[in-house]
C-alpha cells in the first residue's frame, strides 16, 4: 500500500473513532464494528458498520454519522457504508486462542484458490527467514494436498516419536518441518470429513516438539490449504497468528478470492501482512509477457487496505527447483528471486510487528 493511501486511511480511521459505539462507548473501530475498509487511489472509501443482532434500526444514526465524519476526510470523493446486523463477535478470538507450544510467532500463508503457487511461496518464504538467522518451523497444514515432502525432497522420511509421545520435526535446509505427509501414505486420498481434517491440523500442532521455553522457535510458517473453509477457520480461531500472508495470481478470477481470503482474516481478527502476486510475468527474449494480467494483486491489495510486499515471476529454475526438492532460496541464494523473497520476508515480519503495536488504525480488541 503506498505512503499516501496509508495516511489517508489512518485520516479515515481517526474519523470513524470520533463516532462512539452506543453500547461500549468507545470508537467504531476500537469497538470493531468497522469491517471491510477499502480506500481507492481515487478517494473512494467503502466500508460496513456491523450491528448486534436486532439493533440495526438503532445503528442507523450511528451510520449516518459515521458517512458523514469519512465524507469530510481530505481526498475522500465517495462514501459507501453498509450496515449489517450480526451476532455480537466474540472479544478477539485470535488474541485469546491459546497459543502453539514452544513457538514465539505463527505467521500463515494462503490463498483464496488452489494452484497460484501458494506452498511454493511458503516453502521459500520459510527458507529466507532461516537464512536471516532466525530459528523458523514449516507446518504443511493442507491435510488433503500435502506438498511439503515434494518441496524439500523428504517423501520418504517418517519423524520420529519422542518418550512424551511428541513428534520430532524433520529437519532440512535449516527448517524444522512437519506435514501430515509424512504420517500417511502420500498416494493415498484423504476422505475426511470437516471434524476429522480439523482434529489432524490441531495435532500437528500440539504434538510437535517445535522448540522449548528454553530454546524457542522464533518463527513457525503455515502453509495454508486453499480456500476459506474449515480447516482455515480451525487455526484462525485456535492460534494466535501474528499476521496472514495472502498469494495470488493477477487473473482476475484469483484476486475475487483473495477479497475473499481478506474477509475471512479480518472477520477472524488477523491482520494480513502482505499480499503477494506469483506467476507475474514470463521473461521472454523480446520483453515481459504478462500471461496472466499486470499488477491485478497490487491493485487489489491497495483497494483493500493491505500491504503489498511484491512480485514472483514464472521461472523455469524455480518450477525445477521444486520438483526436486531443492528450494529456490537455498540452491539460488543470489540470485535475483532470492533476494525478492528475503525482501518480502523482511517486509512482512515488520508489517507482523507494526499490527501488534497500538496505532491509530482499525483494532479489534
Amino acid at each position: 500500500m503506498n505512503t499516501s493511501l496509508m495516511a489517508q486511511r489512518d485520516m479515515i480511521s481517526r474519523a470513524l473513532n470520533e463516532i462512539k459505539d452506543p453500547l461500549s462507548g468507545k470508537g467504531l473501530a476500537d469497538a470493531g464494528r468497522i469491517q471491510g475498509l477499502a480506500v481507492t487511489p481515487e478517494g473512494r472509501v467503502r466500508f460496513t458498520l456491523e450491528a448486534p443482532a436486532g439493533d440495526a434500526r438503532a445503528y442507523g444514526a450511528v451510520r449516518d454519522a459515521a458517512e458523514a465524519a469519512v465524507a469530510a476526510v481530505q481526498g475522500v470523493t465517495r462514501v459507501t457504508a453498509v450496515l449489517t446486523a450480526h451476532a455480537a463477535p466474540q472479544a478477539s478470538a485470535a488474541r485469546s486462542a491459546e497459543g502453539v507450544a514452544g513457538v514465539r510467532a505463527v505467521i500463515a500463508v494462503a490463498s483464496g484458490k488452489g494452484g497460484v503457487g501458494k506452498s511454493t511461496i511458503a516453502a521459500n518464504l520459510a527458507c529466507a527467514l532461516a537464512a536471516s538467522g532466525r530459528k523458523v518451523g514449516l507446518l504443511d497444514v493442507d491435510v488433503y494436498g500435502p506438498s511439503l515432502p515434494t518441496l524439500f525432497g523428504v517423501a520418504s522420511t517418517r519423524p520420529v516419536m519422542r518418550a512424551d509421545k511428541k513428534l520430532e520435526p524433520v529437519e532440512r535446509c535449516g527448517l524444522k518441518l512437519m506435514s501430515i505427509g509424512f504420517i500417511v501414505d502420500p498416494e493415498q486420498a484423504m476422505i475426511w470429513r470437516g471434524a476429522m481434517a480439523t482434529s489432524a491440523v490441531r495435532q500437528l500442532l500440539d504434538d510437535v516438539a517445535w522448540g522449548s521455553d528454553a530454546d524457542p522457535l522464533e518463527i513457525l510458517v503455515l502453509d495454508m490449504p486453499p480456500g476459506t473453509g474449515d480447516v482455515q477457520l480451525t487455526i484462525a480461531q485456535r492460534v494466535p497468528l501474528a499476521g496472514a500472508i495472502i498469494v495470488s495470481t493477477p487473473q482476475e478470477l484469483a484476486l475475487a478470492d483473495v477479497r475473499r481470503g481478506m474477509a475471512m482474516f479480518e472477520k477472524t481478527r488477523v491482520p494480513v501482512i502482505g499480499v503477494i502476486e506469483n506467476m507475474a510475468w514470463l521473461e521472454t527474449p523480446t520483453g515481459r509477457v504478462h500471461i496472466f494480467g499486470e499488477g491485478g494483486a497490487k491493485r487489489t491489495a491497495e483497494a483493500l487496505g493491505a500491504p503489498y510486499l511484491g512480485e514472483i515471476p514464472i521461472d523455469i529454475a524455480l518450477r525445477e527447483s521444486a520438483d526436486k526438492g531443492a528450494p529456490f532460496v537455498v540452491t539460488h541464494p543470489d540470485h535475483p528471486i532470492s533476494k525478492s523473497f528475503a525482501a518480502m520476508a523482511q517486509a512482512a515480519l515488520e508489517n507482523a510487528a507494526r499490527a501488534a503495536k497500538p496505532a491509530p488504525l482499525i483494532r479489534f480488541e
